[in-house]
């Protein structure tokens, strides 16, 4: 019985570590490659701010747009509301990104470089 009371503190403390480590896993953000997503980035409307009180997802487009998801689901959400952008704004033609605006107006075109620039598009924004 004693060694039982002398272990349950190293177990409670091992046991809020795991737990600790588990979250932090699950909100890391998505690898992303570095010169496709930069040159994305400047025409994706989504960007975080950084306020006293947390982040915060804002569109460039839409002033009323403000989303204040949990830490944990910060960078999913953020994830998640790019590729439903790139899925509309994005092609890949000619081994070519092409992003385009709200009016099939185009703006950039980026030449793929490598198969793991590729492999990045299709994962992250989802383009086939």
């Amino acid at each position: 019985m004693k060694s039982i009371k002398k272990l349950l503190p190293v177990a409670i403390i091992l046991g809020f570590f795991l737990l600790g480590l588990n979250a932090f896993f699950k909100s890391r953000p998505s690898e992303k490659n570095e010169r496709v997503y930069k040159t994305v980035q400047a025409y994706s409307p989504y960007y975080l701010d950084r306020r006293f009180g947390g982040l915060q997802i804002l569109s460039k487009e839409d002033s009323e747009f403000k989303e204040k998801p949990t830490n944990a689901t910060l960078f999913k959400e953020f994830s998640r509301l790019e590729k439903e952008w790139g899925e509309k704004h994005l092609k890949i033609e000619n081994n070519a990104l092409i992003i385009v605006d709200n009016n099939d107006t185009q703006l950039s075109i980026l030449p793929i470089q490598s198969t793991e620039e590729l492999h990045f598009i299709h994962s992250y924004y989802g383009i086939q």
